[in-house]
């Protein structure tokens, strides 16, 4: 964080493109004035989808579709600030990859039991698991550890 407010605060460039994955290869051309709309549009609108999800729950694919989309806009949207390939980078990191590959079963998962089975408390458990797999097991610091040492007196197993 104190590295945004630096880099916000002084004007340079070097420390701002770093910052905001300047490194992508010439292929992205957005501002970093760009970059932060870009980013605070798609988590709003991730945020409002998901918010927007809770009122149709009774109807299992309207549910499943804007909650999904919603999440998948909330977690792409760091890839504004980011970029796409280092964002790919951080979510496969060996640290996070277990809790990526759960995020995104769950999310066929959750589309499949709303989609095909048109099971509602399928659909919530999958939804659950992959509100888990993304906030928990991935960003807050030493939740991976937690999960893990839940695991292994319970079930035995390392995560």
């Amino acid at each position: 964080m104190w590295k945004i407010s630096r880099s916000l605060l002084e004007d340079n460039e070097e420390q701002e493109e770093s910052l905001l994955g300047g490194d992508s290869g010439g292929l992205c051309s957005l501002s970093t004035t760009q970059r932060l709309y870009g980013f605070a549009a798609c988590l709003v609108a991730g945020l409002a989808c998901m918010i927007l999800s809770m009122i149709v729950f009774a109807k299992p694919i309207k549910f499943a579709v804007l909650f999904t989309f919603g999440n998948l806009l909330a977690v792409g949207s760091t890839a504004f600030l980011l970029g796409p390939a280092q964002q790919m980078e951080i979510m496969f990191d060996p640290v996070r990859v277990f809790a990526t590959a759960i995020y995104l079963g769950c999310v066929v998962i959750a589309l499949i039991c709303a989609l095909l089975i048109h099971s509602k408390v399928l659909t919530l458990i999958a939804i659950i698991i992959e509100i888990g797999a993304l906030i928990c097991l991935s960003y807050i610091p030493f939740a991976r550890r937690m999960v893990s040492e839940l695991m292994i007196r319970l079930c035995d197993t390392e995560l």
